[in-house]
């Protein structure tokens, strides 16, 4: 059946893998019209207004005490902060208002599934499809040479650790109630990404022109794909199969978190089908990687060994770590395909590869009788999320990472600009 659009799909989903993708995973015909495409540019144009005024807030006041006031709201609620300013009042007053549609439930579902393909998720999908991934938008790539985050290698391991951290106690049980850690580190991630967009936006060598607002709308859109429709995607090459209840459930709780993290309510994908759309058209504006996609994407592989913690020069660990790297590339480079991963100099192992797809095979295998037997999907979850925390424990550990964020507070403040 043709598709109802006339819109060519943009280069990523015009090759393998991504067009089989497009084909045999996309929930129908997932193209917008020419008006949905051009109407979407408008996000590149916007932040964050209410994350970006209490950032301005903090550089009114003595250096330290907006930081201070935002941490106590943080944990203990806006009105344990005396005379608090009205923009932490409008801050909390949005993300303290629970929306209409957020269902715990689907929130604890979710939380059950990505423990259960939490290992994968982190060791594979994460770094190599997402992070990696992302670097082929390479107008969000030129706020992370700027900031000089994960573009040197010594600073890659601890921002992924950062990343994984996050994530688990996004998609851990309860873990976006109020007080809990999801819900206060996905505000502090909110907060750096304002801090950043402030800093940059003061830069005098930031192209508006061609890179749009810094850390916008559209990129935060795009962020937020990477850990739900990439999440899902990737674990699903890897041979993982998911239910259409727990695919909505993971949605769900990443259309949450994107609400959590300021974005704006059209770009909050309600289900399957609206992540699709909203994939096609970062697709079609965002990726376009450049020189800088290469120098984070040779930073990011470099540092596999130490995002492990396998930092010592023992013949057994350097053997280690080139195996864990080979074999974390070789899914890099099916995810991306090949023309992504030979422009982003990716290394081509043909037996890690087949090891890969050796691992999808097996999964395949094993998720029959995951499903049919009872009870054993119930023993994957919780058995998956013990490994998983063991995991992020160790990564943690490893790589001494900035929890709070707190270092971007001097990135924003415009009193220690050069």
């Amino acid at each position: 059946m043709a598709r109802s659009n006339e819109l060519s799909d943009p280069g990523f989903f015009g090759e393998f893998p991504h067009n089989l993708g497009i084909k045999f995973l996309a929930p129908g015909d997932i193209r917008p019209t020419a008006a949905q495409r051009d109407a979407y540019r408008k996000f590149t144009r916007m932040g964050d207004p209410l994350a970006d005024a209490v950032v301005d807030m903090f550089r009114s006041l003595p250096t330290g005490q907006g930081r201070r006031m935002f941490e106590i709201a943080l944990t203990r609620g806006i009105d344990a902060v005396p005379d608090a300013p009205a923009e932490l009042k409008a801050f909390f007053a949005q993300v303290d208002s629970i929306p209409y549609w957020v269902d715990q439930g689907k929130l604890d579902y979710a939380s059950r599934v990505s423990g259960r393909v939490g290992p994968w998720t982190l060791n594979l999908v994460l770094p190599m499809m997402s992070l990696n991934g992302g670097y082929l938008a390479s107008r969000a790539g030129k706020v992370l040479v700027g900031t000089g985050g994960l573009s040197a290698e010594s600073m890659a391991p601890r921002r992924v650790s950062e990343t994984t951290g996050w994530w688990f106690d996004v998609t851990s049980p309860g873990g976006l109630g109020r007080f809990e850690a999801g819900f206060k580190n996905t505000l502090r991630v909110r907060l750096m990404h304002a801090q950043v967009r402030a800093g940059m936006s003061r830069r005098s060598d930031w192209d508006y022109a061609n890179w749009d607002q810094p850390v916008n709308q559209s990129l935060l859109a795009g962020t937020l794909l990477l850990f739900s429709w990439a999440s899902i995607i990737g674990c699903q090459v890897l041979g993982m199969q998911f239910s259409k209840q727990e695919k909505e459930s993971v949605y769900h709780l990443w259309r949450y978190v994107g609400y959590l993290l300021g974005l704006e309510s059209e770009l909050l994908p309600a289900d399957e089908a609206d992540a699709w759309r909203l994939m096609w058209l970062q697709a079609d504006y965002e990726f376009l990687p450049d020189e800088d996609s290469r120098t984070l994407s040779k930073a990011l592989i470099a540092s596999i060994g130490s995002i492990h913690g396998l930092n010592d020069d023992r013949v057994r660990t350097r053997a280690l770590r080139a195996v864990i790297t080979g074999y974390a590339t070789a899914y890099g480079r099916i995810m991306l395909g090949k023309k992504n991963s030979d422009y982003l100099g990716m290394a081509d192992n043909r037996l890690f590869v087949a090891a890969v797809l050796a691992t999808s095979t097996i999964n395949t295998v094993i998720e029959v009788p995951r499903r049919l037997i009872p009870g054993a999907t119930g023993i994957s979850e919780r058995a998956g999320r013990r490994v998983t925390g063991w995991f992020v424990r160790r990564v943690l550990q490893s790589n001494n990472p900035d929890r709070s964020y707190a270092r971007h507070d001097r990135f924003a403040d415009n009193r220690s600009a050069a």
